[in-house]
């Protein structure tokens, strides 16, 4: 008992011992701040990384269209996002090590747009989310295993050009009733381009058209194609969408002109800069929905549980001037059914 009684004074004095009382009010001192700071703390601004494999110049439409459809979602670059923006410039072979640029920065999810940023941000990383725009099939391209279930760290959005392709040659044979050869320029890098090749190969076959078939790996092949087209006295030209050859249109819609040739393209942006025809999903759009893609994730979905969109709107536009330039009168019956004309 004694024990007892001593203990429970002597800590009744340590506790009343102003010392104590002063480091006690230390120590809730820091406790409390610490727990006010960690609350005070402002919430991890989310990282978005943009690979693409052109110019940025060429696709400002695209990226003014992505930058609108985050915004529409809530999101100020600069203030609740970051975009970290990095461009091949049409020099494919650096898109490797601006893909390993983006993972080295541990964005949050990175958007690859066209089959060639795709493939490097996919080497690049197999656990940051990727969501994808391209105007083909990302199934034959081998970055899903399916649309419905992609698997895998990536999902978006694809035009599943293959099926596009017939369409094409069918515009080209209504534009010119008695066509017969048909060059086709595509560039063998892009992943898609066997897949969409096959697909124009059965089209030609079934409209009786004969094809040369073009390939371009570099810009500096372009005018040795043309001379080629030329040569083989080629009736009209399709070309491949790719990237590479996006980038180079206004040297492909010169060359195009100078030989009076008409021409389809995969993508609206080469007609508005003076092509002649296109038949191709509205890639603005596919851009704008794209950033739907990036707000599920960033709000916690996975890509492999993101089904791949397919456009269901294609738009035919023609170019008249164009068609003045190289002295090719299209029928109103054609006229009619296009989504635009550029007069």
């Amino acid at each position: 008992m004694r024990w007892l009684d001593s203990f429970s004074v002597n800590r009744k004095s340590k506790i009343q011992n102003p010392i104590w009382l002063r480091l006690v009010a230390i120590i809730l001192t820091f406790a409390i701040g610490g727990a006010v700071a960690t609350a005070q703390q402002p919430a991890k601004i989310p990282q978005i990384g943009y690979l693409g494999a052109g110019t940025l110049s060429s696709s400002s439409a695209n990226v003014e269209a992505f930058r609108q459809g985050l915004r529409e979602l809530g999101y100020t670059e600069g203030k609740n996002m970051i975009i970290e923006w990095r461009s091949a410039e049409g020099k494919l072979d650096r898109l490797p090590k601006l893909a390993a640029e983006l993972v080295g920065l541990k964005v949050d999810v990175i958007f690859a747009a066209a089959a060639p940023s795709i493939k490097a941000a996919s080497q690049a990383t197999r656990t940051i989310p990727i969501v994808f725009e391209m105007l083909a099939d990302p199934v034959s391209a081998g970055f899903v295993s399916s649309l419905a279930k992609p698997g895998g760290n990536l999902t978006g959005l694809a035009g599943l050009a293959p099926e596009l392709s017939g369409k094409r040659l069918e515009l080209l044979k209504e534009i010119l009733p008695r066509l017969k050869r048909v060059a086709i320029l595509g560039n063998p890098s892009n992943p898609n381009f066997r897949s969409v090749l096959k697909e124009t190969e059965s089209a030609a076959s079934a409209l009786g058209l004969q094809l040369q078939v073009l390939q371009v790996k570099e810009s500096v092949n372009l005018s040795s194609a043309f001379a080629a087209m030329n040569k083989a006295r080629a009736e009209a030209l399709s070309v491949i969408p790719d990237p590479l050859l996006v980038s180079e249109q206004n040297r492909i819609i010169d060359l195009a002109a100078k030989g009076r040739l008409p021409a389809i393209y995969g993508t609206s942006l080469s007609v508005d800069a003076g092509g002649l025809i296109s038949y191709a999903p509205s890639p603005s759009e596919m851009f704008k929905r794209a950033a739907t893609y990036v707000d599920k994730i960033l709000k916690g979905s996975k890509p492999a549980d993101l089904p791949v969109e397919q456009p269901i709107k294609f738009e035919f536009i023609v170019n008249l001037k164009a068609a003045k330039q190289i002295r090719l009168t299209i029928s109103p019956h054609v006229l009619v059914r296009a989504d635009k004309v550029i007069r």
